[in-house]
Parts: structure tokens; sequence; C-alpha cells
């Protein structure tokens, strides 16, 4: 696996669009991403340190969208 990962940030609405199958699938993939930036920050091979916090973001998006699928 390369370190080089790319994390484009998603909109609230292309997330609601989203079953809920397909949210727990991106969350498992946003987490991964989310471990290979911080690999990438600790052995400074990491270009844009933001992409860290826009991944998290991420994250919280598809948490909340899938919290309220739940409900």
């Amino acid at each position: 696996m390369s370190l080089r990962t790319v994390v484009n940030k998603m909109k609230a609405s292309e997330i609601r669009n989203m079953s809920v199958s397909e949210l727990e699938a991106k969350l498992v993939d946003l987490k991964k991403d989310l471990f290979m930036l911080r690999m990438q920050h600790a052995t400074n091979h990491l270009d844009n340190p933001t992409k860290i916090s826009e991944a998290r973001r991420d994250i919280a998006r598809v948490k909340t969208v899938l919290r309220e699928k739940q409900n």
C-alpha cells in the first residue's frame, strides 16, 4: 500500500444520499485513510498536515448521518 493517500472533503448532501451499508463501508475507508495520514505525519512524509483534520471531520460527518438514519 502506498503512503500517498488522497482525502477529499465530502459534502453532507453526498453523505445523506448514501445507504447505511455504504456509509459503514465509507467509515471504514476513512478510518484507514486517517491511520495512513497519521503514519505519514509520524514519519515526516505528509505534505499537508491539514488533511488529518479534514479526514477527522469527514469521519464525524459520516457518523452523524449514520446516527440520524438509525433513529
